[in-house]
């Protein structure tokens, strides 16, 4: 009792008043000494160890205030220190299973090692043959022998002792896996993943429904039915992306005399022509012999001053006379009065690379059976999500999984979809199949399902060779997206992948993936509601003990994000996918539905580009689908909250699990309506952040170099080496490069920042517009590096980045709802705001005291 007694009442007295003259409540201070005197009855604080860690006490714990505690830090303190004990902080010692992986790579280098074997005769013909059956028979017996344990580890009941062991072994399996190179680590844990999902769906299917509560079972099932469609995708989710081909360019060998004719075409119908303009000068300078390019804007709105620009420009213009079929019957059209050998597609709004033929024609010399080529669809501009959540550039875009992984997988299983842009197709193959397809408003996906079924090949280069403008608000987002989801499921029913002749196995199933994606709004909708049935309704959706749908529910969940972690890298951070889907579920939900059962009803609407965002603020029809779900949601955290104080003693475990469900969906939804607060966005041009030497001459004729750090359709942004050399409002000339010719384009000197100069162009000629163009947005190298920015994914940070965005978005709801239903929000705010204090943090090296460096750094 020593060192209790040498604390002293007067130094516990002095302390409880330092803890509430900084603002800590009674209680909480009244504890915190409590904690102190248990603290010193069991351990020895003054040792110099203990000390030593109590003078680092706000590096190892940044979010907790030593001098002003708070209701709920010893459980703070509890999940920080466990934190830091199952992750590696930076500076220290790597926790226990990095050791393990470091061991089981350093295994895996000395197997790799060459090891000298003695020579030995070959053996004859005769003698390899049956040693190859043999090999083959035993490569197949263990793999029958790994199915059947697969088989027997997924379907063998467990009692709760042996599942928790049974996980924590797959888990600590997983977490060693995850940090060890190379694709096999990668397909391990797939396997893991896939052992643990399965065995959770079959112990729903066996072992969760009550049959003896019809409405328990309606909403078991209903929860049953999304979570089977959730196994699905994931499962072909894997599939697809296995194994990413990576495909890099082929040259083109043979004389350009014998290079063939290409026809690009540019569709527009109701865009600006400053949105089309940049694509028709950038084709204009593409790489390939002028007499064997034939460059066509099609124009489906009969404009005469679209006809007077592509005179002007020196471009075929075509005008049809009818507008069925949308951006299909207008490309079809164009065909008609075309002859190229190949077909280059480009939306107007997409900027071609001068360097997009000659990355794209040798794969068609290679394989004659090639039909279509792929490059990626890239945005220089950012899409509501990005724009939205002041996420440009710092996360990656909805499109950055599809065209960085998804895609490349395609690649592999000969699966590459048409995207309806940035692509080339054999004019042969295309006219077999009788031109672009007509039945669906999908008309992209569905001719290339068409060109795969009749035996041709496709291809996919993950090289950006175009970039262009992303849609302008959440609802001109939503309506592509409906667009494209009600596209998808009527070749679902049309066309059935599934079904028919042509398809390759593979094929099938990349194809039946990408269309079972879109139909993810209703089990979207499921999952967050379905806590709900249990809180509200008493029904058991998941008739269980709570202990048991934890250790069957959330290893699946972990697996599952941790393996898509591990292969999505940087092209879909954890956890965004739940944003994503979250706002487009109610939307795309009906219009699938209908698609299911009447395939042809739907019509083409064209997706709004070059608008502007006049001033911040909510769009309310867009977001209240999700206001009504956050109510529901609240709904049931009011219900839940009056069963733990009151309800049945034994249910209190299930209703804090369905509590937890509910909460993150609300800070899910929390999440949608963030992104439906629309910035301000008054930029009609959007710039580009780029590093090119570049020169500025004055009227006098002095030149001062400088770099290029950024550039639009109508201005550039330079940095020179010294300050005050320009004065706002000078006109000067801007130099540039394109390859061996200087080009020159006169500006005015708009704002000034340090050696930071604003440059607006001014008076451009045609030819001066074109070579800008040119020298910008169609280098060769412009969009090479587009997901270099991007760290590979880190699951922890992205949920408290998922998490904070769902709060933040609550917090700017306040700012635009009428004053009774702020207060309500406010009191929830608040509550998550405390519920988020609880979350651990990595240890902040600013707040370590000076010289402690060293002594934080382990060997």
């Amino acid at each position: 009792m020593g060192p209790l007694f040498s604390l002293g009442l007067g130094a516990l007295e002095q302390r409880y008043r330092g803890y509430r003259r900084q603002g800590s409540s009674v209680a909480a201070a009244g504890l915190c000494c409590a904690g102190l005197i248990l603290a010193w009855s069991l351990f020895r604080l003054e040792s110099p160890g203990w000390q030593a860690l109590r003078s680092q006490v706000r590096y190892w714990f940044p979010h907790l205030s030593p001098e002003r505690p708070r209701l709920g830090d010893g459980l703070r303190y509890l999940l920080q220190t466990s934190w830091l004990l199952l992750t590696c902080p930076a500076g220290q010692k790597k926790p226990i299973w990095a050791a393990w992986s470091a061991r089981l790579r350093g295994a895996g280098d000395r197997r790799r090692r060459p090891v000298r074997i003695p020579d030995r005769p070959k053996p004859d013909t005769a003698q390899r043959a049956p040693a190859g059956q043999l090999r083959r028979a035993g490569r197949m017996l263990m793999l029958l022998i790994a199915a059947l344990l697969a088989l027997l580890c997924i379907s063998q009941p467990f009692d709760i002792q042996t599942q928790l062991v049974f996980v924590l072994v797959l888990w600590a399996m997983a977490m060693v896996v995850r940090r060890m190179p190379g694709r096999f680590a990668s397909l391990l844990m797939i396997m893991l993943s896939l052992l643990v999902s399965c065995r959770y769906l079959w112990w729903r299917y066996t072992s969760t429904l009550n049959w003896d509560d019809p409405l328990s079972l309606f909403f078991g099932l209903l929860l049953l039915a999304a979570e089977t469609y959730a196994w699905l995708v994931l499962v072909l989710g894997y599939f697809q992306s296995l194994w990413p081909l990576h495909r890099q360019p082929t040259p083109l060998t043979m004389p350009s005399a014998e290079w063939p004719t290409i026809d690009i075409m540019v569709p527009t119908y109701n865009e600006p022509l400053s949105v089309v303009k940049p694509t028709i000068y950038a084709a204009l300078g593409i790489d390939w012999p002028q007499d064997k390019l034939n460059i066509y804007l099609l124009d489906d709105g009969d404009r005469a001053s679209f006809r007077a620009f592509a005179e002007e420009a020196g471009v075929q213009y075509i005008a049809r006379p009818t507008h069925e079929h949308a951006k299909a019957g207008n490309l079809n059209y164009a065909m008609r009065q075309a002859s190229g050998e190949f077909v280059a597609i480009f939306d107007c709004d997409h900027v071609p690379t001068r360097t997009f033929l000659q990355l794209t024609m040798g794969w068609f010399f290679k394989d004659k059976k090639l039909a279509m080529l792929q490059t990626p669809h890239h945005f220089f501009s950012p899409d509501p999500f990005e724009r939205n959540l002041g996420r440009f550039g710092h996360t990656p875009n909805e499109g950055s999984l599809f065209y960085g992984l998804l895609q490349d997988g395609n690649d592999m299983w000969d699966a590459t979809f048409f995207c309806g842009s940035c692509a080339v197709i054999r004019r042969s193959a295309l006219d077999e199949v009788g031109g672009i397809a007509v039945e669906t408003v999908t008309e992209d996906a569905h001719t290339s399902l068409r060109l795969h079924r009749l035996g041709y090949t496709s291809a996919y280069i993950r090289i950006p060779q175009a970039a262009g403008l992303a849609t302008e608000s959440l609802s001109a987002h939503i309506g592509q997206r409906i667009r494209w989801a009600r596209g998808m499921v009527q070749i679902f029913r049309l066309d059935n992948p599934l079904l028919g002749k042509g398809l390759k196995l593979t094929q099938r199933l990349c194809y039946a993936n990408a269309m079972l994606h879109f139909l993810s709004g209703i089990p979207r909708l499921i999952f967050l509601t379905a806590p709900l049935a249990f809180l509200l309704l008493n029904a058991y959706i998941i008739y269980a003990p709570a202990l048991a749908i934890a250790l069957y529910m959330l290893p699946h969940m972990i697996h599952a994000n941790l393996t898509n972690s591990r292969i999505q890298g940087k092209y879909r951070y954890s956890f965004w996918s739940e944003v994503y889907e979250s706002v487009l579920a109610w939307y795309i939900a009906r219009p699938t539905t209908v698609a299911l059962l009447n395939p042809h009803k739907g019509t083409f609407n064209v997706t709004a580009k070059g608008g502007l965002v006049d001033k911040a603020h909510v769009d309310w029809e867009i977001s209240r689908p999700y206001l009504v779900l956050v109510l529901l949601n609240l709904c049931g955290l009011i219900a839940g909250g009056w069963r733990l104080a009151y309800g049945d003693a034994a249910e209190i475990p299930t209703v804090i699990l369905s509590i937890g469900w509910v909460l993150f969906n609300m800070l899910i939804l929390g999440g949608a309506i963030a992104v439906a607060v629309e910035a301000r966005q008054v930029r009609q041009s959007h710039r580009v952040d780029i590093a090119l030497p570049a020169a500025i001459k004055r009227r006098g004729g002095h030149l001062f170099p400088c770099t290029l750090r950024d550039y639009s359709d109508g201005g550039v942004g330079i940095k020179l080496r010294q300050d005050d050399i320009l004065r706002e409002g000078e006109r000067v000339t801007l130099l540039l490069r394109q390859g061996l010719r200087e080009c020159t384009f006169p500006a005015t000197v708009m704002r000034r920042f340090g050696t930071g100069i604003g440059l607006q162009l001014s008076n451009l000629t045609r030819e001066q517009h074109i070579e800008f163009i040119q020298c910008t947005f169609a280098r060769a190298d412009t969009w090479a590096r587009w997901q270099d920015e991007f760290d590979r994914d880190k699951p922890m940070a992205s949920l408290t980045d998922v998490l904070a965005l769902g709060w933040s978005g609550f917090q700017s709801l306040l700012d635009y709802l009428p004053s009774p239903l702020a207060r309500l929000f406010v009191g929830v705010s608040r509550l998550l705001v405390w519920l988020r204090s609880f979350l651990p943090r990595t240890p902040r090296t600013d707040m370590l005291l000076p010289g402690s460096e060293r002594a934080l750094v382990q060997p």
